[in-house]
């Protein structure tokens, strides 16, 4: 019998409104985030906590006080497992764990667990489609520390990034294509509804210093477009979450909604970099810009905040 171990790597969220602020340390602390010296970075890690802890907790008290990152993980993380036991059998053993970058469970926790379960062999599946050095690369380097660190030395593959995969533009199309249809519907007087493929943004300077990330987000992009059977006039690619005064990839969200709305024509918003919901897909999108179409947009957004995720084993590791 051969022992699987499949970690599933995510940010991670705050679990309580107390625990905004220790959590926005976290992020702003990781190197990936903000370079420099290390006593630099911790300084001004917990200056931006500080300054971004109040605003930020009222978001999340708009969803209840906490993030609904980890539940949502952790419930892909069962149904992953599931699909697993069904698909390999044989009688081997697989368990499927959750990590978080910012966030218990964290690393260090996790991977003394996998340890003492004693796999044969991990698989490190980050979930996010699109690889950036702020979020896979990120999360993979603090895994191998905490491996190190417990003493698991077993065999181990990461998934880098599977932006195109068939499965998971297959399961965004078959989301998307009842939202266009509802947009449609609603709104036979004004134009062909137009879909905004949102991701999280990223600063300039760290593209231009040769992360793929945005390449990657207009590649799965264009290829849910393309099996949606879009023309390239009815959809386009955009992003959210920028923070503070640098220049940011772009276009925003924001200036989309008011092209549509001088446009006259429905919008259908994919957040298409997110595989679970949290605080940038119920709050940003689901209130904040929902609030902006409606002001900016005639007629009114449509939304489609879900899809359905799968990950695809063999790229991770190769059949036996």
């Amino acid at each position: 019998m051969t022992r699987l171990a499949v970690v599933l790597f995510n940010l991670g969220g705050p679990d309580s409104l107390d625990a905004v602020e220790p959590f926005l340390f976290n992020l702003f602390n990781d190197p990936a985030i903000i370079g420099g010296p290390e006593l630099f970075r911790r300084l001004l890690a917990k200056f931006l906590a500080r300054r971004r802890g109040p605003e930020a907790r009222k978001i999340y008290r708009k969803i209840g006080g906490k993030s609904p990152l980890l539940e949502a993980t952790e419930a892909q993380a069962t149904a992953l497992a599931r699909h697993l036991a069904e698909d390999i059998g044989n009688g081997d053993d697989v368990r499927v764990f959750t990590a978080m970058r910012y966030w218990p469970p964290m690393s260090g926790d996790v991977a003394r667990e996998v340890k003492s379960f004693g796999p044969d062999r991990v698989i490190l599946l980050p979930l996010y489609p699109q690889y950036s050095t702020t979020t896979t690369a990120s999360s993979l380097k603090e895994w191998r520390r905490a491996a190190v660190e417990a003493g698991l030395d077993v065999p181990s593959r990461a998934v880098c990034c599977y932006p195109a995969a068939p499965e998971l533009i297959r399961a965004q199309a078959a989301l998307i294509r009842p939202a266009l249809d509802e947009a449609q519907g609603k709104t036979k007087a004004a134009g062909q509804p137009r879909l905004l493929f949102s991701a999280h943004g990223l600063p300039q300077k760290v593209i231009a210093k040769g992360d793929p990330y945005q390449w990657q987000v207009e590649r799965t992009s264009k290829a849910v477009a393309e099996a949606l059977g879009l023309p390239d006039a009815d959809w386009t690619v955009c992003y959210q979450s920028r923070v503070g005064p640098r220049q940011w990839i772009g276009p925003s969200i924001a200036d989309e909604l008011r092209r549509a709305g001088k446009d006259r024509v429905p919008v259908v918003v994919v957040p298409i970099a997110f595989v679970s919901e949290h605080s940038e897909t119920l709050v940003e999108l689901d209130i904040q810009y929902r609030d902006m179409a409606h002001d900016e947009t005639s007629p009114p957004i449509s939304g489609c905040r879900r899809w359905a995720f799968r990950t695809i084993l063999s790229q991770a590791w190769p059949a036996s």
